[in-house]
């Protein structure tokens, strides 16, 4: 084919030219529909709410963004692997060991309000996150402005029995996005983990 005006690439060229243009315009899941960031995969797989792109690495000069949609206003769980080189008690400053910063952009599909927004993490799928597992929201405190929200202007932290964060005094109507800051510590690292997205709507 010939662009007007332009030369056509032979076969053989678009061959490379193809993959180039793909990374360009944004990496997109793998295979298994997992999307990679550093040291992390990510995934919708238990459904509720779709992956729409992450970028980044996961440190805190370049965090992993994770753009994503929630259907429902009930609890959706965030599968996040690790599938990298993640040794315990390493400085954060670096990816993918032990120290995963995030933004999560949040795009409001379920039609109604939310009043507030709670992440808890879980290090098997359905019970609480206790002090001794290592996995917890920046609970020895790196840095106080690594916990923020576009959308909410206080948050709530509970580290026993529960590892749970939760976003106060805001809104967010449907059709809009919200987004949020964490710093996630994993100083005994396990292969899977998960982060549980449980936003709030009025009680009337």
């Amino acid at each position: 084919m010939r662009e007007k005006g332009g030369t056509a690439l032979p076969r053989t060229a678009s061959l490379f030219v193809m993959p180039l243009l793909a990374l360009l315009v944004g990496a997109g899941p793998g295979d298994d529909g997992r999307w990679q960031a550093g040291a992390y995969s990510f995934s919708d797989e238990l459904g509720g709410f779709r992956i729409r792109n992450v970028t980044g690495s996961g440190t805190r000069a370049d965090p992993a963004i994770l753009t994503q949609e929630l259907q429902t206003t009930a609890p959706v769980v965030l599968v996040i692997r690790v599938t990298g080189d993640v040794p315990g008690y390493a400085a954060d400053e670096r990816s993918g060991e032990g120290f995963l910063h995030m933004e999560i952009n949040t795009a409001n599909g379920s039609g109604l309000a939310w009043i507030e927004f709670e992440f808890e993490l879980q290090e098997k799928l359905g019970l609480p996150s206790v002090y001794g597992d290592g996995l917890s929201f920046n609970q020895r405190e790196i840095g106080r402005t690594d916990v923020a929200s576009s959308g909410f202007a206080a948050y709530e932290t509970k580290f026993e029995p529960y590892d749970r964060l939760l976003f106060q005094e805001g809104k967010v109507d449907p059709g809009e996005t919200v987004s949020f800051r964490l710093l996630i510590t994993d100083l005994t690292p396990q292969p899977i983990f998960y982060l549980v997205q449980d936003p709030r709507i009025p009680s009337s």
